[in-house]
């Protein structure tokens, strides 16, 4: 196996400013995962907060309910335990659901969640359960409902559940027939290349929809499936045994609303103030909550003393926005600024394992967290992985070319590859003629213009039509050149496609069941070996698997 450091694209974004220890920025989240005083110190403060949050006795037993829905490992199942533990603490990453487990990113995220827990509870001495948070809540279907594979003619395929007719409810909530899970399968299979590993996979997959589910109990079946093994335990935020505890934290959310506001804003200073743009800029008047509602999932804004939607679908007192916290909590949901505020209250949160975004605009939360007496847990950035294959580095070897040069300057240095191939150097000759046409033409666009000067545009006319003409057989003989080499060309493209598909990072278009079907289940164990880094950052992998 050989990891290698890649240099991140945005250098000087909020998110890696952090993850290098930038003092500067460190100062919006007052920790940072390469100190180990911050570890001690956070436990200390979990310690000390205890009676602030949620009962863990009633939360285990809510996750239990839920993980028994999954497939069963002993591992994950010992991790509960450990969560019954009066000293057990929790790292935490979430991501809303994906079709057939969705990007790679997922599943590196999983992958951080759970070493970084192992490492916590190697540097404290204590317990410290890995938790996937899954965002079932969300009700953008849109975001959920797909995976990209590549098709065996090299094409990138998407593969989807088109959202039932009707309101816009939360993924969780989303119900979804045989029909289409059968035909999404199908879908899948026919774009999947043939391999040894396809139809057991196909096999797996059937097995976790046989009982139609919605597309986030299918997301963590397959979680599970991958990562139960290695002790992570799975929560759905819409699950109704959870939010049944979460009514006197959506209780102060409702009470000091105003005061939340007011310290989402002054974050938003913060964050200008150190020269760096917002993620996402807060509304005026928002509530920072949703209504479950008939009408799909509602964004609540505040309008004098009521809470409403913008489409006048409901409007609630505050006195009645309290009493559903009491009666009816499940028809409440947080939103993404909320959201992290509500996961502290539910667990003793060590760290949380987040991309770039979520990094970005996490630095505005700081003093919500204080507003609420609470603390910012550790923020742990993300690991991104580059996944070379054994064909593409011999690519990259029989063109000389690096990764950085193949993620970055690849349509410059497939230019200057294919011009090298020119043996006639046919730009150049072009370019001469050209230049002797222009010179013979001069004189003869004088005389007409002397002889009636209206001839003059008519003569540079002919002259642009001619240099037409012969730009036209140049990009012909530059084509018929590339066609001499459409082999090579196709391998240029290979490579693209490997790295920058669809002109975005491997992580955010390629499914991780894609690399499944390709290298097996093994391949997906053999990532529990690469090395942990608590700051993240962008690496290469190589040799991981020696299938190809």
């Amino acid at each position: 196996m050989n990891i290698i450091s890649i240099a991140e694209t945005n250098p000087t974004s909020l998110a890696e400013r952090y993850r290098l220890g930038d003092s500067v920025v460190s100062e919006l989240f007052g920790k940072h995962p390469s100190n180990d005083e911050n570890w001690a110190e956070r436990a200390a403060f979990l310690d000390r907060t205890t009676g602030s949050r949620a009962s863990m006795k009633r939360v285990t037993e809510a996750l239990k309910s839920y993980q028994a829905r999954l497939p069963a490992y002993p591992e994950s199942a010992l991790s509960l335990e450990k969560l019954d533990q009066p000293n057990s603490l929790v790292i935490v990453g979430g991501q809303q659901a994906g079709l057939f487990g969705g990007a790679l990113l997922i599943f590196y995220k999983a992958l951080s969640v759970i070493q970084a827990a192992r490492e916590a509870e190697r540097k404290l001495g204590r317990p410290v359960v890995p938790l996937f948070w899954i965002a079932g809540e969300d009700h953008d279907f849109d975001e959920a409902n797909h995976v990209n594979i590549q098709s065996s003619e090299g094409a990138i395929r998407r593969v989807r559940i088109e959202r039932p007719e009707g309101p816009r409810l939360a993924v969780s909530r989303t119900r979804l027939s045989g029909e289409q899970w059968d035909a999404a399968l199908q879908e899948l299979a026919a774009q999947l290349p043939d391999t040894e590993f396809k139809q057991n996979l196909l096999e797996r997959l059937q097995s976790h929809v046989k009982d139609t589910p919605s597309l986030s109990l299918a997301f963590a079946r397959l979680l599970a499936d991958w990562f139960g093994s290695q002790g992570l335990v799975l929560l759905d935020a819409d699950d109704p045994n959870l939010r049944a505890l979460e009514g006197p934290m959506f209780r102060e959310l409702i009470v000091r609303n105003d005061k939340l506001e007011a310290a989402l804003k002054q974050g938003e200073q913060h964050v200008l103030g150190r020269g760096f743009k917002l993620q996402a800029e807060t509304t005026d008047g928002s509530a920072n909550l949703f209504l479950h509602h008939e009408q799909g999932r509602l964004l609540l804004h505040k309008d004098k003393e009521s809470f409403i939607d913008r489409k006048g679908n409901v409007s609630y007192t505050c006195e009645q926005m309290l009493e559903l916290t009491e009666s009816t909590p499940d028809r409440l949901s947080t939103n993404a600024l909320t959201r992290p505020l509500m996961q502290d209250y539910l667990l003793p949160v060590l760290g949380a394992v987040l991309g770039p975004s979520e990094l970005a605009y996490w630095g505005i939360l700081g003093p919500a967290f204080e507003e609420f007496g609470m603390s910012m847990p550790i923020l742990i950035p993300r690991q991104s992985f580059i996944y070379l294959e054994a064909n593409i580095a011999k690519l990259l070897d029989k063109y000389a070319l690096s990764v950085e040069e193949a993620m970055s300057d690849l349509d410059q240095r497939r230019a200057d590859w294919l011009a090298k191939q020119d043996e006639w150097n046919i730009e150049e000759q072009f370019e001469q003629v050209k230049s002797q046409f222009k010179q013979l033409y001069a004189p003869i666009m004088n005389t007409v213009s002397s002889v009636q000067p209206g001839l003059a545009s008519l003569a540079v006319s002919n002259r642009d039509k001619i240099l037409e003409q012969i730009t036209y057989l140049e990009s012909r003989s530059i084509d018929a050149i590339a066609k001499q080499h459409e082999t090579s060309l196709r391998q240029w493209d290979r490579i693209r496609l490997s790295f920058s598909p669809l002109d975005k990072p491997q992580e955010r278009v390629y499914g991780t069941v894609h690399f499944w079907n390709r290298y097996g289940p093994d391949w997906l164990a053999l990532w529990a070996d690469v090395p942990y880094e608590n700051t993240g950052g962008n690496r290469l992998v190589e040799g991981l698997t020696t299938t190809v």
